[in-house]
């Protein structure tokens, strides 16, 4: 029987397979003097490099971890080999021909086909479906790749291939070449009936860093496809872990260590376009969103710490569905220290049409005009409100408030708040403490997760339009519409200057319609049915309950001259205030080189507005007197 690998062939294979080589497959290092190179450590998470590794001793070391070894354990412990197995892999790598002793003392084995033989397996399927690309069943394989501006030489650097439409012609053909059903079948290559994985598909190989195949992307083709899904990925199999893996890696993982660049893109196809184009540190997600785990692996490449000063930049669609998926960036996004942003075309096109259309410049100048990614999730939620209105700015402000208290990373919260404040167009201390109350009222657990939760479940359209009638924020318009209803004579005089306007709760601006289309206070004055009047006038249930409750609240004191007063001016000052904010807002939002003439009438308009608010509290503290 096979027996255990020589010493002397162990020891040529530590000594020609220099650590740092293969240590960099995974960790993008750094020269730290002393003959030492440093990066991000593999096998745990930090953000300052603490991982070592020394060519001339070939030994690595993790000061953070206390994870160390030589190149064969470093292999081990990264792809989770046994000794044996680690051994062979490197050997192949630097070309060392294994003996093994003689006898039958056998190396302990973990169940199941050892992962050099399911990676050789995918090389072989590779080469096979490379070679079938060319058979004229494929012909619907190389429109769909020509119509996308990819010709043979971008097929053959991205190793893309086609699947026969036959049932078993992979499993026939990997047979042939001395693979068993349990490692076709293990590896994902075929299913549990027999029969191959990937039919009549275009096919995209899956590569780890190290340049190995370890699964593959499939796109449907052609109409009586029986599997529905536009793309199939290689289900799990002891070395495809799809929320670890980032299709394009082993091409862009040097220029990734190099640049300090990551570029996120969604698809197969938009990754060689990105390529193709000269942005090379493309990389994307194999059929799931993008997570904490991938996070970590383009992390190492990036050289990902507190002294680098990296960027990662995602690309999403500018519809509803790229929205979310830039709240979901957005809440891994202190997995970073680099920078993140998002480029998003104008125009909705991915990076793939992009280049149809526009050519290759077009994409790198999309990358080119990328903007932060808190900016963009800020700007989307802050958008949905009509900030010219007071209630909408509040609004507005509360949920971005719910998105900036969410961030893990506190000492971004007050930048991210000023940015806030800016987009709404209110005092930056006012956004700081909304995001303080929003805090406050989060949940520890949902403090501590990410600001997708947060802003992916806004509330319904319903509850936002019609806020608590007990809101502090309507307490004037609720007491001036009691007097209204109970003593419409008595402020009948004092009610010329107040409209619909002056009213922002939709409930109390519905009791004011249906008073001024009865004639105005002064219409109810000796009616004992006022009240009834209005309520039976109401068609909106909420304004017929309002009138009831408003008919019978106590009021805090009986009505004379200065209590009409107060309330009246008050409620006008208030409308000038929210118009004068409305305009200061509009003005923070106004470039004043860009628009000049807007900008000085908005600037008269709020004079003329401060002077009116002015003589309303003159008026209001002559009242009182």
């Amino acid at each position: 029987m096979t027996g255990r690998i020589r010493e002397e062939d162990i020891a040529t294979v530590r000594e020609k397979a220099r650590i740092d080589d293969v240590v960099s497959q995974y960790v993008t290092l750094r020269n730290a003097g002393g003959g030492s190179q440093k990066g991000l450590c593999p096998f745990h998470d930090e953000k300052s490099p603490s991982f070592n590794v020394n060519p001339s001793r070939g030994f690595f070391h993790c000061f953070g971890c206390g994870e160390g070894g030589d190149v064969i354990t470093f292999l081990m412990k990264i792809d989770a080999l046994t000794f044996g197995e680690a051994v062979e892999r490197l050997a192949e790598k630097v070309g060392v021909q294994l003996r093994r002793e003689e006898g039958d003392v056998r190396e302990e084995r973990p169940k199941g086909p050892p992962r050099r033989r399911l990676v050789e397996a995918h090389l072989a399927a590779q080469s096979f479906y490379a070679e079938q690309l060319a058979s004229p069943d494929a012909l619907v394989a190389r429109q769909f790749l020509a119509e996308r501006g990819f010709d043979q030489s971008a097929a053959e650097l991205f190793g893309v291939g086609f699947a026969p439409r036959e049932g078993a012609t992979l499993k026939n053909h990997l047979r042939q070449q001395g693979f068993s059903a349990e490692e076709m079948t293990v590896g994902g290559l075929i299913g549990p009936s027999g029969y191959d994985r990937f039919r009549g598909r275009l096919l995209w190989p899956i590569r780890d860093a190290s340049g190995d195949t370890i699964g593959f992307g499939a796109r449907r083709l052609f109409d009586d496809d029986r599997v529905e899904a536009k793309y199939l990925n290689t289900s799990e199999t002891p070395i495809y872990k799809k929320s670890q893996v980032l299709y394009g890696i082993d091409l862009a993982r040097r220029e990734i260590g190099r640049a300090s660049r990551a570029v996120i893109v969604e698809g197969y196809t938009d990754v060689m376009a990105c390529h193709l184009a000269g942005v090379t540190t493309a990389v994307a997600t194999c059929g799931t969103a993008f997570g904490d785990d991938h996070s970590r692996v383009l992390r190492r490449f990036l050289n990902d710490h507190e002294e680098s000063r990296g960027e990662v930049i995602f690309t999403f669609d500018g519809d509803a569905a790229g929205q979310k998926a830039a709240l979901r960036a957005f809440g891994g996004d202190q997995n970073f220290v680099s920078q993140t942003y998002v480029a998003v075309e104008p125009d909705g096109l991915d990076p793939c049409d992009l280049r149809i259309q526009k050519g290759d410049a077009a994409v790198r100048e999309l990358v080119a005009r990328r903007v932060p990614l808190y900016r963009f999730v800020l700007t989307n939620v802050v958008g949905k409100y009509d900030l010219d209105r007071a209630d909408g700015r509040v609004d507005a402000l509360r949920e971005g408030a719910r998105l900036v208290s969410s961030i893990r990373d506190r000492s971004k919260v007050d930048a991210f708040a000023r940015e806030l404040a800016g987009m709404v167009g209110v005092d930056v201390d006012e956004a700081r403490a909304e995001v303080r109350r929003a805090a406050n009222r989060r949940p520890g657990q949902e403090q501590r997760g990410g600001a997708a939760a947060a802003a992916t479940t806004p509330e319904p359209q319903s509850r936002a339009a019609v806020p608590d009638l007990g809101d502090p924020r309507f307490a004037i318009e609720r007491e001036t519409l009691q007097l209204v209803i109970q003593h419409p004579m008595t402020i009948g005089r004092s009610t010329g200057d107040i409209g619909v306007n002056d009213f922002t709760h939709p409930t109390y601006r519905g009791v004011w319609e249906l008073v001024a289309a009865a004639g105005g206070p002064g219409a109810g004055a000796g009616d004992p049915t006022w009240a009834s009047r209005l309520r039976d006038a109401a068609t909106d249930p909420a304004v017929s309950a309002v009138i009831s409750a408003l008919a019978v609240e106590p009021l805090k004191k009986e009505p004379d001259a200065a209590y009409v007063a107060e309330h009246v001016f008050r409620l006008l000052e208030l409308t000038a205030a929210r118009r004068i904010a409305a305009i200061k807002s509009r003005l923070q939002r106004t470039n004043p080189v860009e628009q000049p003439e807007e900008f000085n009438k908005m600037f008269g308009e709020l004079a003329a507005l401060e002077a009116h608010r002015r003589g309303l509290r003159d008026r209001l503290s002559g009242s009182a007197t």
